[in-house]
């Protein structure tokens, strides 16, 4: 099935009717009528992350739009303003702390920490490590930097070899013994190819991935209708499913009533992760996922 063809019968089906107007530089025709939901949805709604028994708010705050040589939009914001977008996030119900050693972002994830009970956020950051001394090194100073003794999720991060399971068993080993020891409480993967994607879910040791999802393809490790089904498998095995580059990377910014309504719609996503860059465009997302 072509791309274009899938996404106009899976917009049907899960209740926008897709007319008119499309998106520049995709060619796809975008919703301009939304269907209501089957139920709903908030962005403070407490959800279960797959079978790891972890409770969070289906709302992620991101810290890493473009996040890349541990720098992001987020921390170009500056502590004091990235600390008070946080907690702007916590006071509307937001439990979801989405953080990465990459983004450079976990001082001030720890700046925020201090002004809320640890056990009510979930703190999640990933390593770039390939290396196990070194993972076991990065769990050390990522809760220094944190602020934090244990750290609730732990994800490799960007993987995109199809042997990943294997090739970095060591990395996976140090995370499950991190897990043993309390140093974290789940451990997973974000995946950066269908192949790697592929390899999660078929993998016992994944018990959360991160998966990037929006209805045009845009940034993606396949075209939407391939990375559902492999999202379908990781659900049916129990895995903690957060979507990532639900706005298409900033591509769907002035679609995001739509994009936002397809990611609720799949009923595929525990949560999603996106990173706001002002106060303003946080109670944006969050009056949009109320009103879906």
């Amino acid at each position: 099935m072509k791309r274009r063809d899938f996404l106009v019968n899976a917009a049907r089906g899960l209740g926008a009717v897709w007319v008119g107007s499309t998106l520049a530089n995709q060619g796809v025709a975008f919703a301009a009528e939304l269907l209501p939901l089957p139920q709903k949805f908030n962005a403070h709604d407490t959800v279960m992350l797959g079978s790891t028994g972890i409770k969070t708010s289906r709302l992620a705050m991101g810290t890493g739009t473009h996040g890349f040589g541990h720098r992001s939009d987020q921390t170009a914001l500056g502590m004091e303003a990235l600390t008070a977008l946080l907690l702007q996030g916590y006071d509307n119900g937001l439990r979801f702390f989405d953080s990465a050693d990459g983004y450079g972002s976990h001082p001030y994830v720890a700046s925020a920490l201090k002004h809320v009970p640890r056990d009510k956020v979930t703190v999640l950051t990933k390593t770039g490590n390939r290396d196990p001394k070194g993972v076991r090194a990065d769990l050390d100073r990522y809760r220094r930097e944190l602020g934090t003794e244990y750290i609730d999720v732990c994800l490799v991060h960007c993987v995109t070899e199809a042997d990943w399971t294997t090739r970095y068993r060591g990395v996976m080993d140090v995370l499950s013994e991190a897990k043993e020891k309390g140093i974290i409480r789940a451990h997973g993967v974000s995946c950066h190819s269908i192949q790697a994607l592929r390899a999660a879910a078929a993998s016992p040791w994944v018990e959360v991935d991160l998966v990037r999802i929006n209805p045009v393809g845009a940034y993606m490790d396949a075209d939407p209708e391939t990375v559902i089904g492999v999202i379908k498998q990781m659900r049916a095995a129990g895995k903690g499913i957060i979507g990532m580059k639900i706005l298409g990377q900033g591509e769907l910014g002035n679609r995001k009533k739509e994009a936002i309504h397809y990611a609720l719609s799949l009923g595929l996503l525990d949560a999603f992760t996106i990173g706001a860059a002002s106060k303003a465009e946080q109670s944006d997302l969050i009056n949009h996922i109320a009103a879906a």
